[in-house]
């Protein structure tokens, strides 16, 4: 039997030896079934010197999503970073340079965003955080089934998280000054993308 935390539990019900909660647990966390998808926000991508740098409109979002990341928090929101990590040999550096390689500091998250306990990082090799990752069982592990997607670049990585995010039946919304890249035409056409073809919360 999982308990979610300890203390004064009201209205629980068993169903296949879990504890599901009706109302507030008393003396204990927040939970919450949402978590942020923080996607990419590494140094190599947002900062002027990284091997991959993609330009000023990323670099403004910083501070945007640092300000969600601190209210999603304090609400019990889980925090979750997708960072792209490569191998030296890998088959993506056909079509970019090479970018994100693990052991480097350019794999690293930047300065202004980092994690805080009980955040998680998932490694990622490809566009979507899905792919080959262990994010839906991780997700599905902490009964989540509402994702709000941040981060670069918003026609690569975000919009690739949220097509699979959407297939597997997961709620996802994406705040609009939380994404960003580096063409700005691609930028819009995949935020019309999500919110016309995939049912994504644009706002």
């Amino acid at each position: 039997m999982s308990l979610l935390c300890l203390g004064k539990r009201e209205g629980d019900i068993v169903v296949s030896g879990e504890i599901f909660l009706q109302q507030n647990i008393q003396g204990c966390d927040k939970v919450s079934n949402k978590a942020v998808l923080v996607i990419d926000m590494l140094v190599d991508f947002i900062y002027f010197l990284g091997a991959l740098y993609v330009g000023d409109e990323p670099a403004r979002v910083v501070f945007p999503i640092a300000d969600l990341l601190e209210r999603e928090r304090a609400e019990g929101t889980k925090i979750i970073y997708i960072c792209d990590r490569h191998k030296r040999e890998d088959a993506e550096f056909k079509m970019f340079p090479p970018h994100c390689i693990e052991g480097t500091k350019g794999a690293g998250i930047v300065s202004e965003l980092k994690p805080e306990e009980g955040d998680l990082i998932i490694y990622k090799r490809r566009y979507s955080a899905f792919s080959g990752t262990d994010l839906d069982i991780t997700l599905r592990e902490h009964g989540i089934n509402e994702l709000v997607l941040v981060g670069v670049c918003t026609n690569i990585c975000v919009l690739y998280t949220a097509a699979d995010a959407r297939n597997l039946n997961y709620l996802v919304s994406v705040p609009k000054n939380c994404v960003a890249s580096f063409d700005s035409s691609a930028h819009e056409f995949a935020l019309n993308e999500m919110e016309k073809t995939l049912g994504v919360k644009v706002f």
